[in-house]
């Protein structure tokens, strides 16, 4: 398709999407590039995980993105106590039939919110597993497919340690993003202290058809990626797992580099931020924008950085630094 006509159609489309901003913005003060990456997420149809101290709204954004959207919504409140069953559901006997009825469990939703996802212990994480890769769900001998669009947000306080379990790197790798979620600023902070004093208390008016964000995606879908591009997503992903060969001094503080799913999520999320800017391709800007949200969580690193402070987001913007850009 021509890049004209291919940008026409998505600046038409992204008005769509824009809205959903728009709606999010009377409710959320500030966090306007944590609001743009939930909406990454949902175009490409990818999981997020959330990380951020108490207080940050994590979960009133996730609630606000569900409340714009014509889909079912479940919140799941994560607890050491929790069982797979409470998740995904369970055979109940019925003495009236005599027969074994199904009962769906909250993860039949289009939109999961997954609070405090590491409180829960290693089989409840697992039970997720196959609900987020597969978009699908084995209740006894029987399987059921999810409805689309379904998406897994998560979120976990970094602070809190006692009572909690890390997720598995399997699980965390399922994430397209990783959102770091940080404080206000002293304008932002000001206005969400007026609001609470004054009584204010915004809600989305309008609400977004399932058909409308299909259509969106599609226009995603098709984006225009040059080859270069593609290649330059590769590099960046090779130079996590053999820096020396992009005579990067960092093999000392990798353990293991990014996955595959790390180059198809990271040109994903480039494709939708460029739709969300009303471009009909995609540029370096989209790439490396996305970069640390897409690989932060998928960079395993050696004893020794940790023994040095070293964080996965030092080592992205080492590798995004040092490759040269098309």
């Amino acid at each position: 398709m021509d890049i004209q006509k291919q940008t026409e159609r998505v600046e038409k489309e992204s008005m769509i999407i824009k809205r959903v901003m728009m709606e999010m913005e009377k409710v959320i003060v500030g966090q306007k590039s944590q609001m743009e990456k939930l909406l990454i997420g949902l175009l490409c149809e990818g999981h997020i995980l959330m990380e951020g101290l108490p207080g940050l709204a994590k979960t009133t954004a996730v609630k606000t993105l569900a409340a714009t959207l014509s889909t079912s919504f479940q919140r799941i409140q994560f607890t050491p106590d929790l069982l797979p069953a409470d998740i995904l559901g369970t055979q109940i006997f019925r003495p009236d039939t005599r027969a074994f009825e199904i009962r769906k469990g909250p993860i039949f939703n289009n939109i999961i919110l997954a609070d405090e996802i590491n409180r829960a212990p290693a089989k409840v994480q697992s039970a997720l597993l196959e609900a987020m890769q597969e978009q699908q769900i084995t209740i006894g001998e029987e399987t059921f497919s999810l409805e689309s669009p379904f998406m897994v947000l998560a979120t976990q306080n970094p602070i809190e340690q006692e009572g909690t379990y890390p997720l598995p790197e399997a699980q965390t790798d399922r994430f397209m993003l990783k959102l770091k979620v940080g404080y206000p600023s002293e304008s932002e902070e000001k206005e969400i202290m007026l609001r609470v004093y004054q009584g204010i208390n915004e809600s989305v008016c309008s609400k977004i058809d399932i058909e409308d964000i299909n259509r969106a995606k599609a226009v995603v879908n098709d984006i225009h990626m040059e080859e270069k591009i593609l290649d330059y997503i590769i590099t960046i992903i090779q130079a996590t797992r053999k820096p020396d060969d992009y005579k990067l001094d960092l093999s000392h503080l990798i353990s293991f580099g990014a996955s595959p799913r790390a180059s198809i999520w990271l040109g994903k999320a480039a494709k939708a931020h460029a739709f969300l800017n009303s471009r009909g391709y995609v540029t370096p800007q989209d790439v490396k924008y996305l970069a640390p949200d897409v690989l932060r969580h998928r960079i395993i690193l050696s004893y020794e950085a940790e023994a040095e402070g070293i964080t996965t987001d030092d080592v992205i913007a080492n590798v995004l630094e040092r490759i040269e850009v098309p």
